[in-house]
């Protein structure tokens, strides 16, 4: 794996996966039904860590990709928008109980935080090979 990779991996994955860690470590060591092993807020926080990397990232890159980075710097805001929409949502749910179904946004936000982990996984393969083949020229 290259350096820019590991670096991604470390320095932006596993960063973002600290409050789910953190919250699982924690699930482990208290008393059953004292915590939910999984909430949609970690996620959240994971699937923005994703995307603000993705468009820092972007911003970086030189003129010759202006298409390529107007369409993943787009999918990025978009996916905080909708991450915003989520987080909203589950801020309802905690203050009306039954207003709206955490299950299914807990499932929402899982599967978007796959998703914003495989599109950031492809903007970083993308700008590595972007970067080694400059400096191949």
């Amino acid at each position: 794996m290259e350096n820019r990779k590991v670096k991604w991996l470390i320095y932006t994955v596993l960063v973002g996966l600290i409050p789910i860690a953190s919250r699982v470590l924690v699930w482990g060591v208290t008393q059953p039904g004292t915590i939910s092993i999984l909430a949609a807020s970690d996620f959240i926080a994971f699937g923005l860590i994703l995307h603000i990397s993705n468009i820092n990232e972007i911003e970086h890159l030189g003129d010759g990709e202006k298409t390529w980075k107007t369409i993943q710097n787009g999918t990025s805001i978009l996916f905080i928008a909708l991450y915003s929409v989520l987080f909203a949502l589950t801020m309802l749910s905690e203050g009306v109980p039954g207003f709206v179904d955490s299950a299914v946004i807990k499932i929402c936000v899982v599967v978007l935080a796959v998703v914003s982990f495989l599109i950031s996984f492809s903007v970083f393969h993308r700008i590595s090979n972007i970067q080694k083949s400059e400096a191949i020229q």
